[in-house]
């Protein structure tokens, strides 16, 4: 039988009279189709049930095994790096232990203070007051304020703040105000400084 003799039984044929009791007698051309159609089914099924929760491993497995490779590869940097590390860690503290040292002790405020009224007297400054304030414990340090105002002329004034800037215990200056005097020919300066006291763990 022809293939066109074939098509024209498969165009002729009444899809409604079909028999699944009566396969034998299809024409070839519906048998194939029939046969294409079971294999591409049995495909599907087997790609479902086997292959696809093979290949969801496989790719699990490949992400593990990217997600191992990055954390090898930082693990790598960061033993590489270690010496650098270690050395710039080793400047860190000894910079931090020149830090502490410039942080007065409790004991040591009152010569603080002594420092800055000195300061005042050798730059020929009248001193109001010098105020020791409450001091704010923070987190690592405890922060010490305390008023000072002084009268006297501008040079002497800002040589009087060079000089306190200059101290060997670490003070910052805050909130000037540089007026007339009253009643004289001066300036009077009021401003509020600071110092800092280094806590150690053990401190509440």
């Amino acid at each position: 039988m022809t293939l066109k003799a074939e098509l024209q039984r498969l165009r002729d044929l009444d899809w409604r009279e079909l028999d699944v009791r009566e396969a034998g007698t299809w024409p070839i051309s519906l048998k194939v189709i029939c046969h294409l159609l079971v294999l591409g089914g049995l495909f599907w099924a087997m790609n479902w049930y086997v292959a696809a929760p093979r290949a969801e491993l496989l790719e699990r497995a490949r992400s593990e095994e990217r997600e191992l490779i990055q954390r090898y590869e930082s693990k790598a940097y960061q033993a590489a790096s270690l010496p650098t590390m270690r050395k710039q860690m080793g400047e860190l503290e000894a910079r931090m232990a020149v830090l502490l040292e410039m942080l007065p002790t409790g004991v040591e405020v009152p010569a603080l203070i002594d420092n800055i009224s000195d300061t005042a007297h050798d730059n020929q400054l009248t001193i109001d007051f010098i105020r020791l304030l409450e001091p704010k414990p923070q987190e690592f340090y405890t922060e010490q304020p305390f008023d000072i105002q002084v009268q006297g002329d501008y040079h002497r004034i800002a040589a009087f703040l060079s000089g306190v800037a200059g101290l060997p215990r670490i003070v910052t200056l805050h909130d000037f105000k540089l007026v007339p005097a009253e009643q004289t020919d001066t300036l009077r300066l009021s401003m509020l400084a600071k110092t800092y006291n280094h806590r150690s763990e053990s401190q509440p």
